[in-house]
């Protein structure tokens, strides 16, 4: 019966028609063909990022034929097809040679040429499904052959089929191919890959060991036998690449560290199988480049994650959104951007709009930053400064500026926590609990929040109170815009979070938050270190830096100026790159509600200045109340105190400020003079002071007159890790 088949199929080819009214061109196929990977493109239109949707089977995307290396094509017809240029479609030699070895049972090759294989895969009826064809299909396929062969030229037909031809297990085509065996764009692969990958083609599931040989077989054909060598080994290798990426999900280019994959994922389907997003390629590449880099300087501090965020202030578009430093981190799969991480200060600005919307304060306000405790009803609250330094008197200018814990909590007495707890909701930072269940801790940032959604509510004060969701696509209208805050209110926090002066207190004048262009910018450190930020805005962005471990472990002596703040130094200088001069000195114009004043202060506490007033609050002089110094006594630190070391401020400026009122007199510590004895009678405030370096540990603090006779005395305890001061700090010294 078979024999009889192999002369029938020869007399009807030659007698039947060819009708090619139906068939598809190059182009229509080449049009319909469809990649299983998804694409997210920035706002020019550049690829940022490719991701599988498809999981029936893995095609990449089609590659022009003069985008294949010649290796592969040599390769191809080698083993295929020798007289694909020379035949018509079918190689009637090869079908003579083939129904004479038939009618011997001989093994051989098959007379399947490139072209009758294409029709195999264009026409469904032909398609193989694990059994041999019949011969009603052989025919058709012939005849459709012979069609292509007139319609097609040469090399659209052999480029059909190298991006339609199975090669193994889910790979279909050269692209999906070559990225996922060999690591490499189909243009460059090399003699020995094409011998591997076309030996794929008659037995997609062979053996390592039965591909070898086959690919061994053509090398030696191309008088290569040198590259048999390890062939084995390398099959191996290859294949190990594509189970790994089957069981993984990811294409390699789904799996390139900094890659605009998190986004990817939350844009592309089945559906979507190209975005236009609203990110700038450039930037998210820079953003990328310079986490890494910040984060690679850090990984002896036990840190490997990061995240950044930077959104357009006029449109709250998102221009880069890093959720994962890639390589570096245990944790790629964590999207940074949108993960629940402890606020820590950064919510402190909107406690402070708040509360100069509500006159509570003004900037030049003063506040007691001395200790302080509340009762909850479920015991005590006892908030500390980071530095557990205390500062006295301050303004809420320098209050913010420098992170100062107690006035912020003092604050948020007058101003409830349910309120604020309402705020931050209109910011959008969709908090979990209510005001109540936070409490007081709320002015710290006793709350968990995304980078996103804290950065857009920093974008809101950039807009001077107006809040809009963000976007992420370009085919999407901008969000509606709402009135959260007041704009006098949210320009003088903004002047205060910009002011050097007022954050030298804690950082010093020369500080990673120190941009070259106006910016007002605040970080924060959860308990423990385990979360650090740095968030800020100047006139056209907004950029936000997360720093810590996915997995909730703590850094090691990494605060926000020292961790995220960097980071986003590097972001700002890069947005403003080209900036005219002009541009740089820009500094935000003053709404309506608001006014400048001159203010001083009576016992010159702080400098004399001119401040931001919102209309109706204006002062020009803050009397500040004399002390009743009485009998001499150390006025800090308490007795019995407990201080604990601050992980967001540095080293170098954890310093107490210890205090006495004493006409002459000096201070000990631990039986080390640190003061120097200083004669002040005849003055109405005399005090005695100096700076110390808190070392943990139970200490004991004297005052002691100019005969060396005791005073007062006072026992406290210093908690914290253990911090160094830098080689060659100074030692403490008074200060008058």
């Amino acid at each position: 019966m078979q024999r009889s088949h192999v002369v029938l199929s020869c007399l009807l080819l030659a007698a039947m028609p060819v009708s090619s009214s139906a068939m598809e061109n190059f182009q229509q196929v080449k049009n319909r063909y469809i990649s299983s990977d998804a694409q997210l493109l920035d706002r020019q239109g550049v690829l940022l990022q490719t991701l599988r949707v498809d999981f029936k089977e893995r095609k990449g995307e089609w590659v022009r034929l003069a985008d294949i290396s010649p290796a592969m094509q040599t390769a191809l017809i080698l083993t295929e097809d020798k007289r694909f240029y020379e035949h018509s479609g079918v190689d009637w030699s090869a079908v003579a040679a083939a129904a004479w070895a038939n009618l011997w049972n001989t093994k051989t090759r098959g007379a399947s040429t490139l072209t009758m294989q294409l029709a195999g895969l264009l026409e469904a009826d032909l398609k193989r499904d694990g059994a041999r064809r019949n011969l009603w299909q052989k025919l058709n396929q012939t005849v459709i052959a012979q069609a292509l062969e007139r319609e097609w030229r040469k090399d659209q037909i052999l480029e059909a089929y190298l991006n339609m031809v199975p090669f193994r297990g889910e790979l279909s085509g050269i692209h999906a191919m070559s990225r996922t065996l060999f690591e490499k764009h189909p243009s460059g692969l090399d003699q020995v890959e094409a011998a591997i990958a076309v030996s794929l083609i008659r037995a997609p599931n062979a053996a390592p060991a039965v591909v070898a040989e086959r690919a061994c077989r053509l090398l030696q054909e191309q008088k290569l036998p040198q590259y048999c060598l390890n062939l084995e080994g390398q099959i191996r290798i290859a294949f190990s690449r594509n189970s790994a990426s089957y069981q993984s999900g990811l294409s390699r280019s789904d799996r390139q560290p900094g890659a605009a994959l998190h986004l990817a994922r939350q844009l592309l389907s089945e559906k979507e199988r190209s975005v236009r997003s609203t990110l700038s390629a450039a930037l998210q590449r820079y953003a990328r480049d310079t986490l890494v880099h910040q984060l690679a300087a850090l990984k002896d501090r036990n840190v490997e994650d990061g995240a950044v965020v930077v959104l357009d202030n006029a449109s709250g578009d998102v221009l880069a959104w890093i959720g994962s430093s890639g390589a570096l981190s245990d944790a790629r799969e964590v999207d940074g951007v949108t993960a629940l991480r402890q606020a820590g200060s950064t919510l402190k600005p909107f406690l402070y709009e708040l509360a100069l919307e509500k006159k509570l304060i003004t900037a030049a306000s003063l506040i007691d930053d001395s200790p302080l405790s509340i009762n909850t009803g479920y015991g005590l609250y006892i908030p500390q400064n980071y530095d557990k330094h205390f500062k006295g008197v301050v303004s809420a200018r320098t209050a913010l500026a420098s992170s100062l814990n107690i006035p912020a909590v003092k604050l948020l007495v007058d101003v409830q926590p349910e309120p604020f707890f309402q705020r931050l909701q209109a910011l959008g930072l969709g908090l979990k609990e209510t005001g109540g269940f936070y409490g007081y801790s709320l002015a710290l940032g006793g709350a968990d929040v995304s980078l996103l959604n804290l950065t857009n509510a920093y974008r809101t004060l950039a807009n001077l109170g107006s809040y809009s969701g963000v976007r992420t696509r370009l085919d999407k209208p901008p969000s509606p815009v709402s009135k959260v805050l007041q704009p006098p209110a949210a320009f003088i926090v903004g002047d205060m979070l910009s002011d050097r002066q007022a954050r030298a207190v804690t950082f010093g004048m020369e500080n990673a938050l120190a941009a070259k262009v106006w910016a007002a910018v605040k970080t924060g450190t959860s308990k423990d270190m385990r979360d650090n930020w740095c968030i800020g805005y100047t006139s056209r962005y907004t950029v936000g830096v997360w720093v810590g471990n996915a997995s909730g472990a703590p850094m090691w002596d990494v605060s926000g100026v020292t961790g995220a703040a960097p980071v986003w130094q590097d972001i700002v200088r890069y947005l403003h790159r080209n900036d005219t001069p002009a541009q740089k000195r820009y500094r935000p114009a003053a709404p309506a509600g608001v006014e400048q004043a001159q203010i001083s202060y009576s016992n010159q506490r702080e400098a004399a200045r001119k401040e931001w007033f919102m209309t109706g609050t204006t002062q020009t002089r803050i009397a500040v109340g004399n002390h009743a110094w009485g009998a001499p006594k150390i006025l800090y630190p308490f007795a019995g105190e407990v201080m604990a070391l601050d992980p967001d401020i540095p080293p170098a400026n954890q310093r107490v400020k210890l205090r006495a009122s004493v006409d002459t007199g000096f201070l000990v510590m631990d039986g080390e003079i640190i003061s120097t004895p200083v004669k002040t009678k005849g003055k109405s405030e005399a005090e005695q002071s100096a700076l110390w370096f808190p070392a943990p540990g139970k200490h004991k603090l004297s005052l002691l007159n100019e005969k060396g006779e005791l005073l007062d005395q006072v026992a406290f305890e210093v908690r914290g890790a253990v911090l160094t001061p830098k080689k060659g700090a100074q030692r403490p010294q008074a200060v008058k």
